[in-house]
């Protein structure tokens, strides 16, 4: 019989930034509905901000994911470009370098240079990127992926919100905002966890209960601050 292993790590570069954003939509966008609600404002202002909210949310979430991980690329390549010139320079160096890592890992003396030096035969710069770095290919940055993630997700987790504000007005809006918020948020650290391999429940209480935070922090803001015209 074979035996295979459904490893998730390759999903962890698109999967975070879709998480962040649809969780920042849902989050940011109820928090501000339900805030300028409890100020009394008129359901024509909520949808005004919620839309406000939603277009300024999902160009930062765009802005914000691309330059924290093209930030993040350009140090890697760095490291890589430093990296290149060391083989270039002094390749046997580089092969007790890489040796010494084998044998703090538990190897022989003779058997981490013997791995070392095949390795390094084979991709020595992806060697060194791995086990020296610590850079993996299943996780590298990629920023326009990251960016386009975030900001798609922010806009539909930002929409959901923003459509219940639309279809309850007067006095159930904030009810329904907050409950359909919840709703979406739970199922959102359900989905998310389920991906990732982990614990379902633990995934969707997490988010749960910093969204209700969140929204409960806003309204209370939105009721101290705010005057009924």
């Amino acid at each position: 019989m074979s035996h295979q292993e459904h490893h998730r790590i390759h999903r962890i570069g698109w999967l975070r930034a879709a998480v962040l954003g649809a969780n920042d939509g849902i989050v940011s966008t109820s928090s501000l509905i339900i805030g300028v609600a409890s100020a009394a404002a008129s359901q024509e202002s909520i949808l005004l901000a919620g839309v406000a909210g939603l277009v300024a949310g999902a160009m930062s979430m765009a802005a914000g994911e691309y330059v924290s991980v093209k930030s993040q690329f350009d140090t890697e390549q760095a490291d890589l470009e430093l990296e290149r010139e060391s083989l270039e320079q002094d390749f046997e160096h580089e092969v007790e370098e890489l040796a010494e890592i084998y044998e703090q890992r538990g190897l022989e003396s003779s058997l981490a240079r013997q791995v070392a030096r095949q390795l390094m035969e084979h991709d020595a710069l992806g060697a060194h990127a791995r086990d020296e770095i610590g850079i993996s290919t299943s996780s590298r940055p990629r920023p326009i992926q990251a960016a386009v993630s975030s900001s798609v997700t922010f806009t539909l987790g930002a929409t959901l919100p923003l459509l219940t504000a639309w279809l309850f007005g007067g006095a159930r809006l904030i009810t329904a905002v907050a409950i359909a918020s919840l709703v979406f948020l739970a199922t959102l650290g359900a989905l998310a966890a389920w991906a990732g391999g982990a614990s379902i429940f633990n995934g969707a209480a997490r988010v749960t209960f910093w969204g209700a935070l969140a929204m409960l922090v806003t309204a209370g803001v939105g009721s101290l601050f705010g005057v009924v015209a």
